[in-house]
């Protein structure tokens, strides 16, 4: 019954954690850890070592020296930097179609769409 009891009470606290991230999802560095933690946790189940000393590296490099500026700022940096890549790519597109060969306007037109891509990521991760 007392084992009952303390099981019962170590899943609420649990639940009680994993509610309480869900309606405050974690931003900036916080975010940044969790991340790591969480792929650290799929390295420790699939016993893969290297990923998990790269992983603990990662972690402590994060809980030591990341700042939520700083993240921010690097992060911003990226998405002006993919702002660029999508802005070449487009100009790079429209010297193909000038050019009228199809096949490097296919390609073009797909690593435009990989740049905005990339663009819409670092975007989104503004926002975590």
């Amino acid at each position: 019954m007392k084992n009952t009891l303390i099981s019962l009470s170590i899943l609420f606290s649990a639940l009680t954690v994993t509610s309480v991230q869900a309606a405050n999802p974690a931003t900036g560095c916080d975010a940044k850890k969790q991340d790591i933690q969480q792929e650290l946790a799929m390295a420790c189940e699939h016993g893969n070592p290297a990923r998990i000393a790269g992983l603990e590296k990662a972690l402590g490099e994060a809980s030591e020296h990341c700042t939520d500026s700083g993240l921010l700022k690097a992060r911003q940096e990226k998405v002006a930097e993919k702002q660029l890549k999508v802005q070449e790519r487009e100009q790079y597109l429209q010297e193909a179609q000038a050019k009228g060969r199809s096949d490097k306007i296919e390609k073009q037109q797909r690593k435009l769409a990989e740049a905005r891509e990339e663009l819409k990521q670092a975007q989104d991760a503004l926002t975590q």
